[in-house]
């Protein structure tokens, strides 16, 4: 790991056993995923895919809520899995904070939503004076482009989804975080709101120096948001590099797919839902070779036999055998 590295992820593996007996078998739900984020310049690099391609299990990796079978996640220096001491946890925490995609489900609708922002100031920042507390809650509301005033004694149940998911977001900048893990955080909420939430990682990386690991499905909001994005399938990340690199002059197969299946406006036919090019399979995580050969209109008998290796091509990384 370089000195200047804030995460550093290194041959990332995740294994989980599914059934029993007889029936029993091994998924690999990340293999061997290595990137890193600099400790000097905040960025937003964005992990895509389709479902099931291993995106969210990397983020709790990284979040310390799993620990992964094999590989390494250093945090400035650090093992994640080495952080056991209540106060390395909750320094780690204050630090990496999470956003969720769901914002309906991670508040209590039987609590108004601005004790949440109460007590992670009280647990993470331990501001003594009600007005201090008062003050950082409000500091953090703004930085959404929301005020106490809006939210002040109001359940879940009163509040959009689009601004549930800003409050989730304000608060986990309360702790002033280095970096934000952000799994499809507008998979949830209207289109016309989701641009606004997305300006806000922006905002946050140019105004505040935070980093955000983006996770998404949505190649429209990963090309306007990111500066690095790296291609996950089954596992694996298929490429990386810059945004423009990738998305607008994609060297794997299965990203010049997944660019394609992208859908052009059309006003005269209006299209909403999610790009899911198939459905999860537990044989196509276990696929000898390259888990994209049985798609692929590029394949070659060497990739139903051999797993490629991730090479380095023009700025950017390709596991494929066509290079």
């Amino acid at each position: 790991m370089k000195a200047s590295n804030m995460l550093y992820c290194n041959e990332l593996t995740k294994v989980y056993v599914t059934g029993g007996g007889f029936s029993r078998s091994r998924l690999v739900a990340v293999n061997k995923a290595s990137f890193s984020l600099s400790a000097q310049r905040p960025e937003i690099l964005t992990l895509a895919g389709e479902s099931g391609s291993g995106k969210t299990t990397v983020s709790k990796l990284i979040l310390g809520f799993e620990e992964p079978t094999s590989g390494t996640i250093l945090y400035k220096g650090r093992l994640v899995s080495s952080l056991r001491k209540r106060q390395e946890r909750l320094n780690f925490m204050r630090e990496v904070q999470p956003v969720f995609q769901n914002p309906f489900e991670t508040f209590n609708p039987l609590r108004t939503v601005d004790r949440y922002l109460f007590d992670t100031e009280a647990n993470f920042n331990g501001t003594a004076s009600r007005l201090g507390r008062q003050a950082a809650v409000e500091e953090a509301l703004e930085m959404v482009g929301l005020s106490l005033q809006e939210v002040k004694g109001r359940y879940p149940s009163e509040m959009s989804g689009g601004q549930l998911q800003r409050i989730s977001l304000a608060r986990s900048l309360i702790t002033h975080p280095t970096l934000l893990v952000a799994d499809e955080p507008v998979s949830m909420i209207d289109a016309s709101l989701r641009m606004s939430v997305v300006n806000l990682f922006r905002e946050l990386k140019q105004q505040s120096g935070v980093s955000v690991i983006y996770i998404t499905h949505d190649l429209a909001t990963a090309y306007y948001v990111s500066d690095r994005i790296a291609v996950m399938l089954r596992g694996c990340i298929v490429e990386m590099g810059t945004v423009e690199q990738v998305l607008e002059t994609p060297l794997h197969p299965y990203t010049q797919i997944l660019k394609e299946s992208v859908p052009v406006p059309d006003p005269d036919n209006q299209w909403e839902g999610e790009i899911e090019l198939t459905d999860l399979e537990v044989r196509e995580y276990n696929r000898r070779g390259c888990r994209f050969a049985g798609r692929c209109p590029e394949v070659m008998e060497i990739c139903r036999k051999a797993e490629p290796l991730s090479k380095a091509i023009a700025g950017r990384s390709v596991m494929c055998h066509l290079y």
